[in-house]
Protein backbone atom coordinates (compact mmCIF):
# COMPACT_ATOMS: atom_id res chain seq x y z
CA UNK A 1 0.00 0.00 0.00
CA UNK A 2 2.86 2.43 0.95
CA UNK A 3 4.90 1.31 -2.19
CA UNK A 4 1.82 2.68 -4.22
CA UNK A 5 1.47 5.64 -2.81
CA UNK A 6 4.90 6.81 -2.84
CA UNK A 7 5.01 5.28 -6.84
CA UNK A 8 1.60 7.73 -7.23
CA UNK A 9 3.26 10.32 -5.73
CA UNK A 10 6.67 9.80 -7.27
CA UNK A 11 4.71 10.12 -10.72
CA UNK A 12 2.77 13.10 -9.85
CA UNK A 13 5.87 14.89 -9.44
CA UNK A 14 7.36 13.74 -12.46
CA UNK A 15 4.41 14.99 -13.82
CA UNK A 16 5.07 18.66 -12.25
CA UNK A 17 8.69 18.88 -12.78
CA UNK A 18 8.55 20.24 -16.36
CA UNK A 19 6.29 23.29 -14.65
CA UNK A 20 8.57 23.45 -12.08
CA UNK A 21 11.29 23.82 -14.42
CA UNK A 22 9.51 26.44 -16.21
CA UNK A 23 9.89 28.23 -13.34
CA UNK A 24 12.72 28.20 -12.61
CA UNK A 25 14.47 29.00 -15.38
CA UNK A 26 12.31 32.23 -16.50
CA UNK A 27 11.26 33.49 -13.58
CA UNK A 28 12.96 32.36 -10.08
CA UNK A 29 16.68 32.30 -12.09
CA UNK A 30 15.72 36.06 -13.87
CA UNK A 31 14.95 37.06 -10.22
CA UNK A 32 18.38 35.95 -8.57
CA UNK A 33 20.19 37.17 -11.35
CA UNK A 34 18.69 40.38 -10.77
CA UNK A 35 19.17 40.40 -7.31
CA UNK A 36 23.11 39.33 -7.55
CA UNK A 37 23.70 42.39 -11.24
CA UNK A 38 22.36 44.61 -8.37
CA UNK A 39 25.31 43.98 -6.15
CA UNK A 40 27.74 45.01 -8.39
CA UNK A 41 28.99 48.33 -10.51
CA UNK A 42 28.90 47.03 -13.84
CA UNK A 43 27.87 48.99 -16.85
CA UNK A 44 26.11 47.86 -20.15
CA UNK A 45 29.77 47.73 -21.51
CA UNK A 46 31.15 45.10 -19.47
CA UNK A 47 28.38 42.57 -19.56
CA UNK A 48 30.69 40.49 -22.28
CA UNK A 49 33.35 40.48 -19.85
CA UNK A 50 33.17 39.07 -16.39
CA UNK A 51 36.77 40.36 -15.02
CA UNK A 52 35.34 44.12 -15.32
CA UNK A 53 32.41 43.34 -12.39
CA UNK A 54 33.62 44.95 -9.39
CA UNK A 55 31.26 43.44 -6.31
CA UNK A 56 30.08 47.10 -4.31
CA UNK A 57 27.34 44.88 -1.72
CA UNK A 58 24.37 47.20 -0.47
CA UNK A 59 25.59 50.42 -2.18
CA UNK A 60 23.34 50.45 -4.83
CA UNK A 61 20.69 50.12 -2.84
CA UNK A 62 21.68 52.62 -0.37
CA UNK A 63 21.85 55.39 -3.06
CA UNK A 64 18.61 54.39 -4.71
CA UNK A 65 16.97 55.24 -0.92
CA UNK A 66 18.90 58.28 -0.85
CA UNK A 67 17.77 59.28 -4.56
CA UNK A 68 15.06 61.65 -4.45
CA UNK A 69 14.24 60.76 -7.70
CA UNK A 70 13.35 56.97 -6.97
CA UNK A 71 10.92 58.06 -4.26
CA UNK A 72 9.65 60.46 -6.50
CA UNK A 73 8.96 57.86 -9.34
CA UNK A 74 7.44 55.45 -6.45
CA UNK A 75 4.99 58.84 -5.34
CA UNK A 76 4.45 58.60 -9.44
CA UNK A 77 3.72 54.95 -9.17
CA UNK A 78 1.94 54.36 -6.38
CA UNK A 79 -0.26 57.96 -7.74
CA UNK A 80 -1.11 55.68 -10.79
CA UNK A 81 -1.66 51.95 -9.18
CA UNK A 82 -4.33 53.39 -6.26
CA UNK A 83 -6.15 56.19 -8.96
CA UNK A 84 -5.79 54.00 -11.55
CA UNK A 85 -6.27 50.17 -10.70
CA UNK A 86 -9.86 50.68 -8.89
CA UNK A 87 -10.88 52.97 -12.11
CA UNK A 88 -10.02 50.42 -14.22
CA UNK A 89 -11.60 47.58 -12.19
CA UNK A 90 -14.67 49.44 -11.62
CA UNK A 91 -14.92 50.36 -15.29
CA UNK A 92 -14.79 46.81 -15.81
CA UNK A 93 -17.65 45.44 -13.49
CA UNK A 94 -19.56 48.46 -14.65
CA UNK A 95 -19.51 46.92 -18.25
CA UNK A 96 -19.43 43.68 -17.60
CA UNK A 97 -23.15 44.38 -15.57
CA UNK A 98 -23.83 46.12 -18.19
CA UNK A 99 -22.98 43.04 -21.20
CA UNK A 100 -25.04 40.25 -18.37
CA UNK A 101 -28.19 42.18 -18.38
CA UNK A 102 -30.84 40.85 -21.01
CA UNK A 103 -31.99 44.50 -21.71
CA UNK A 104 -28.67 45.04 -23.44
CA UNK A 105 -28.75 44.17 -27.32
CA UNK A 106 -26.12 43.37 -29.24
CA UNK A 107 -23.65 42.22 -26.57
CA UNK A 108 -21.21 40.61 -28.66
CA UNK A 109 -20.66 43.53 -30.45
CA UNK A 110 -19.82 45.62 -27.28
CA UNK A 111 -17.98 42.93 -25.86
CA UNK A 112 -15.93 43.28 -29.16
CA UNK A 113 -15.79 47.27 -28.96
CA UNK A 114 -14.97 47.47 -25.24
CA UNK A 115 -11.70 44.30 -25.51
CA UNK A 116 -10.36 45.85 -28.76
CA UNK A 117 -8.27 48.79 -27.11
CA UNK A 118 -6.50 45.70 -24.92
CA UNK A 119 -5.06 44.21 -28.38
CA UNK A 120 -4.22 46.97 -29.81
CA UNK A 121 -0.11 48.55 -29.67
CA UNK A 122 0.26 50.93 -27.14
CA UNK A 123 2.03 53.37 -30.43
CA UNK A 124 -1.31 53.62 -32.24
CA UNK A 125 -2.99 54.04 -28.99
CA UNK A 126 -0.78 56.97 -27.80
CA UNK A 127 -1.17 58.60 -31.26
CA UNK A 128 -4.79 58.83 -31.09
CA UNK A 129 -4.28 60.13 -27.18
CA UNK A 130 -1.87 62.88 -27.79
CA UNK A 131 -4.16 64.08 -30.26
CA UNK A 132 -7.20 64.40 -28.08
CA UNK A 133 -5.06 65.72 -25.35
CA UNK A 134 -3.47 68.46 -27.79
CA UNK A 135 -3.45 72.11 -25.68
CA UNK A 136 -5.40 73.92 -28.61
CA UNK A 137 -6.57 71.30 -31.25
CA UNK A 138 -7.49 68.50 -29.10
CA UNK A 139 -11.26 67.20 -29.12
CA UNK A 140 -10.87 67.17 -25.06
CA UNK A 141 -10.00 71.14 -24.68
CA UNK A 142 -12.52 71.54 -27.13
CA UNK A 143 -15.07 70.04 -25.34
CA UNK A 144 -14.13 71.93 -21.81
CA UNK A 145 -14.05 75.05 -23.96
CA UNK A 146 -17.74 74.69 -24.64
CA UNK A 147 -18.39 74.71 -20.27
CA UNK A 148 -16.32 78.08 -20.15
CA UNK A 149 -13.37 75.89 -19.20
CA UNK A 150 -9.92 76.89 -20.27
CA UNK A 151 -7.89 74.81 -22.52
CA UNK A 152 -5.44 72.51 -20.37
CA UNK A 153 -1.76 71.59 -21.14
CA UNK A 154 -2.72 67.89 -20.19
CA UNK A 155 0.80 65.94 -21.15
CA UNK A 156 2.77 69.97 -20.47
CA UNK A 157 1.41 70.42 -16.77
CA UNK A 158 3.01 68.37 -14.04
CA UNK A 159 -0.79 68.85 -12.10
CA UNK A 160 -2.53 67.26 -15.27
CA UNK A 161 0.08 64.58 -16.96
CA UNK A 162 -0.14 61.97 -14.27
CA UNK A 163 -3.91 62.33 -14.62
CA UNK A 164 -3.62 62.00 -18.36
CA UNK A 165 -1.84 58.90 -18.27
CA UNK A 166 -4.43 56.96 -15.59
CA UNK A 167 -7.28 58.34 -17.72
CA UNK A 168 -5.71 56.75 -20.93
CA UNK A 169 -4.85 53.63 -19.42
CA UNK A 170 -7.93 52.97 -17.98
CA UNK A 171 -9.96 53.49 -21.54
CA UNK A 172 -6.96 51.00 -22.92
CA UNK A 173 -6.85 48.02 -19.97
CA UNK A 174 -10.58 47.61 -18.54
CA UNK A 175 -11.96 45.64 -21.70
CA UNK A 176 -9.24 42.59 -20.20
CA UNK A 177 -11.40 42.96 -16.70
CA UNK A 178 -14.72 43.15 -18.29
CA UNK A 179 -13.97 39.40 -20.43
CA UNK A 180 -13.37 38.18 -16.83
CA UNK A 181 -16.07 39.59 -14.93
CA UNK A 182 -18.60 38.57 -17.64
CA UNK A 183 -17.73 35.03 -17.26
CA UNK A 184 -17.77 35.24 -13.30
CA UNK A 185 -21.14 36.54 -13.94
CA UNK A 186 -22.64 34.10 -16.27
CA UNK A 187 -21.55 31.44 -14.08
CA UNK A 188 -23.47 32.51 -11.43
CA UNK A 189 -26.66 30.18 -11.30
CA UNK A 190 -29.07 32.25 -12.19
CA UNK A 191 -32.12 29.95 -9.98
CA UNK A 192 -30.51 32.03 -6.96
CA UNK A 193 -32.13 35.66 -8.52
CA UNK A 194 -35.07 33.98 -9.05
CA UNK A 195 -35.09 32.56 -5.79
CA UNK A 196 -34.27 36.35 -4.72
CA UNK A 197 -36.92 38.43 -6.99
CA UNK A 198 -39.45 35.95 -5.60
CA UNK A 199 -38.36 37.13 -1.73
CA UNK A 200 -38.80 41.28 -3.09
CA UNK A 201 -34.91 41.63 -3.37
CA UNK A 202 -34.55 44.27 -6.01
CA UNK A 203 -31.69 45.19 -8.66
CA UNK A 204 -29.23 46.61 -5.67
CA UNK A 205 -29.68 43.91 -3.43
CA UNK A 206 -29.48 41.34 -5.72
CA UNK A 207 -26.17 42.56 -6.46
CA UNK A 208 -24.59 43.20 -2.92
CA UNK A 209 -25.85 39.87 -1.59
CA UNK A 210 -25.52 37.79 -4.54
CA UNK A 211 -23.56 39.32 -7.65
CA UNK A 212 -20.86 40.42 -5.45
CA UNK A 213 -20.02 37.61 -2.90
CA UNK A 214 -20.17 34.85 -5.88
CA UNK A 215 -17.78 37.32 -8.07
CA UNK A 216 -15.04 37.31 -5.15
CA UNK A 217 -12.53 35.12 -6.38
CA UNK A 218 -12.73 37.04 -10.05
CA UNK A 219 -12.32 40.23 -8.01
CA UNK A 220 -9.35 39.05 -6.10
CA UNK A 221 -7.87 37.78 -9.90
CA UNK A 222 -8.69 41.27 -11.52
CA UNK A 223 -7.21 43.40 -8.57
CA UNK A 224 -4.28 41.51 -8.23
CA UNK A 225 -3.31 41.70 -12.04
CA UNK A 226 -4.36 44.93 -12.65
CA UNK A 227 -2.27 45.87 -9.30
CA UNK A 228 0.92 43.95 -10.58
CA UNK A 229 0.54 45.02 -14.69
CA UNK A 230 0.13 49.35 -13.59
CA UNK A 231 3.16 48.67 -10.75
CA UNK A 232 5.19 47.91 -13.63
CA UNK A 233 3.77 51.51 -15.43
CA UNK A 234 6.45 51.92 -17.97
CA UNK A 235 5.20 52.04 -21.87
CA UNK A 236 2.51 54.70 -21.37
CA UNK A 237 4.81 57.61 -20.19
CA UNK A 238 7.61 56.29 -22.01
CA UNK A 239 4.86 56.81 -25.40
CA UNK A 240 3.40 59.57 -24.06
CA UNK A 241 6.51 61.93 -22.89
CA UNK A 242 9.05 60.20 -25.32
CA UNK A 243 10.93 58.22 -22.54
CA UNK A 244 11.78 61.34 -20.55
CA UNK A 245 9.05 60.74 -17.89
CA UNK A 246 8.39 64.39 -18.07
CA UNK A 247 6.88 67.53 -17.21
CA UNK A 248 9.39 67.63 -14.49
CA UNK A 249 9.70 63.80 -13.53
CA UNK A 250 5.98 64.09 -13.17
CA UNK A 251 5.23 60.98 -15.13
CA UNK A 252 8.17 59.71 -14.25
CA UNK A 253 7.64 55.81 -13.01
CA UNK A 254 10.13 53.44 -10.88
CA UNK A 255 10.24 50.87 -14.57
CA UNK A 256 11.00 54.02 -16.43
CA UNK A 257 13.16 54.70 -13.96
CA UNK A 258 15.10 51.71 -13.83
CA UNK A 259 15.43 51.58 -17.60
CA UNK A 260 16.76 54.99 -17.49
CA UNK A 261 19.69 53.66 -15.16
CA UNK A 262 20.32 50.66 -17.01
CA UNK A 263 19.78 51.85 -20.38
CA UNK A 264 20.19 55.18 -20.89
CA UNK A 265 23.06 56.25 -17.87
CA UNK A 266 24.59 52.52 -18.67
CA UNK A 267 24.90 52.05 -15.38
CA UNK A 268 23.22 48.05 -14.87
CA UNK A 269 23.70 47.37 -11.51
CA UNK A 270 21.63 50.51 -10.08
CA UNK A 271 19.18 49.46 -12.48
CA UNK A 272 18.75 45.65 -11.47
CA UNK A 273 18.50 47.28 -8.23
CA UNK A 274 15.92 49.06 -8.86
CA UNK A 275 14.08 46.55 -10.52
CA UNK A 276 14.57 44.12 -7.74
CA UNK A 277 13.27 46.54 -5.09
CA UNK A 278 10.22 46.95 -7.49
CA UNK A 279 9.96 42.95 -7.36
CA UNK A 280 9.65 43.41 -3.56
CA UNK A 281 7.36 46.20 -3.55
CA UNK A 282 4.87 43.74 -6.02
CA UNK A 283 5.37 40.86 -3.83
CA UNK A 284 4.38 42.70 -0.70
CA UNK A 285 1.00 44.52 -1.99
CA UNK A 286 -0.52 41.29 -3.87
CA UNK A 287 0.71 39.03 -0.87
CA UNK A 288 -1.39 41.92 1.29
CA UNK A 289 -4.17 41.55 -1.23
CA UNK A 290 -3.92 38.08 -1.35
CA UNK A 291 -4.56 37.55 2.64
CA UNK A 292 -7.33 40.63 3.30
CA UNK A 293 -9.49 38.80 0.43
CA UNK A 294 -8.76 35.62 2.05
CA UNK A 295 -9.34 37.16 5.74
CA UNK A 296 -13.15 38.12 4.62
CA UNK A 297 -14.18 35.22 2.78
CA UNK A 298 -13.07 33.41 6.22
Amino acid sequence: MFAEARREARAGWLFVLPAFLVLAVFFAGPVVAGFLLGLTDVDIYALGAGGDWRFVGLKNYARLVADPLFWQSLRNTVFFVVVGGPLTVGAALGAALLLASRRTRLPGLFRTVYFAPVVTTLVAVAAVWRFLYHPTAGPLNLFLGLFGISPINWLGDPRWAMPALVLMAVWKNFGYGMVLFVAGIQAIPESLYEAARIDGAGPGTQFRRITLPLLAPTFLFVAVITTIGYFQLFAEPYVMTGGTGGPNNATLSVALLMYKQGFRFWNMGAGAATAFVLFLIILAVSTVQIRLQKGRDG
